[in-house]
């Protein structure tokens, strides 16, 4: 049941993303919003799948970290330097791809008993996604850092 929501869950988001590009149907509140709905389903994904002890505590904190720097950098962004448009970087959508793949494969491996996905490809999943999230978080303190240094001078 977890597997099915998240499934649809993701395909919602998708569909949302595709129609919002697809007919111009975009704002700057969904520009903000958007992400913060994706970020709250996969935090609470993460959070959720730690604390009955199918990821570590260290991937999950990793993940949240992240999270946190990017909302905090543009919150204090907007009232520092003004208004931004929150634009998704490569890396960020990797990540994303990442973070998503990891709880979808998580949650089949535990259903099933670990019968279609060893533990080996579980554990570079958890690798692969702790990468992305820390190269993901470098890049957008580096991108808005950099920013928030031209606009200000």
């Amino acid at each position: 049941m977890a597997l099915g929501l998240f499934i649809i869950a993701g395909i919602s988001d998708g569909l949302d993303g595709l129609l919002a590009k697809r007919y111009g149907w975009t704002s700057r509140f969904g520009s903000i919003l958007d992400p913060l709905a994706d970020k709250l389903l996969l935090v609470t994904a993460f959070i959720s799948l730690t604390q009955i002890g199918l990821l570590p505590i260290w991937l999950s904190a990793a993940v949240l970290g992240r999270d946190v720097v990017i909302v905090v950098g543009a919150i204090a962004y907007h009232f520092v330097i003004g208004k931004y448009r929150m634009s998704p970087l490569i890396i960020g959508k990797l990540n994303t791809f990442m973070q998503i793949a990891l709880v979808i494969a998580v949650i089949l491996a535990a259903d099933s008993g670990a019968k279609y996905l060893s533990p080996r490809i579980i554990t570079g999943l958890i690798y692969f996604t702790l990468a992305t999230t820390i190269l993901s978080g470098a890049n957008y303190i580096l991108l808005w850092g950099w920013r928030a240094l031209r606009e200000s001078n």
